[in-house]
């Protein structure tokens, strides 16, 4: 007997769906929201146990491909423009409304900006981010383009990222300042849990 479905409910993919999709790759235990933007899934590889809440968007192409690693949330409104690599590893997450760049036009008034004008008239930044293990983004976060967060940085909420960041650390603000080391004690949890 199929569950009938409660108003307001979130509904999910089941996993033989995403697998006919075309991803190029989709683990074990994936969930993915059904009202979401996907945009290139051939370019996509999602490993185990990743949930992708509702209202998020995802562009990925040919320039540059989306590397999901397992155990990772990507919390509910935010949005990955991929272009030339996005890297996000294991156990790693984005909260609410976080924003990820693979490239982004000059603001600097040098050049003409957005995607209506050719681009010899542009200065387009374009750059792998690569987001290491353990590391956690705040709400309403921006990563700009050619960016490496290290093993275990924490960024807070509404923080931008335009430089790489030190491992095991946390940053919050704009202008983003070093708060205060983080604790490696999680990486104790990690080991327990993966033994179960």
């Amino acid at each position: 007997m199929q569950k009938k479905k409660q108003p307001f409910e979130i509904d999910f993919y089941t996993e033989a769906e995403l697998r006919q999709f075309g991803f190029k790759s989709v683990g074990n235990n994936v969930r993915i929201a059904k009202n979401c933007i996907i945009v290139g899934v051939e370019y996509i590889s999602i490993g185990n146990n990743v949930i992708i809440d509702s209202f998020c968007s995802i562009i990925a192409s040919k320039e540059g491909e989306l590397v999901l690693g397992s155990y990772i949330h990507i919390g509910a409104f935010c949005h990955i423009l991929v272009s030339t690599g996005v890297e996000i590893k294991d156990f790693a997450g984005l909260s609410q409304g976080v924003k990820v760049y693979g490239k982004t036009d000059d603001y600097s008034g040098l050049t003409l900006t957005n995607p209506t004008v050719p681009s010899e008239f542009k200065n387009v930044k374009k750059g792998k981010v690569v987001i290491e293990e353990h590391v956690i983004i705040g709400a309403n976060s921006v990563i700009l383009p050619n960016v490496k967060i290290e093993i275990g940085t924490a960024v807070g909420a509404l923080s931008l990222v335009s430089v790489n960041l030190d491992s095991w650390t946390i940053f919050v603000g704009n202008p983003l300042k070093r708060m205060a080391p983080r604790s490696k004690k999680l990486l104790d949890k990690k080991s327990k849990f993966l033994k179960n």
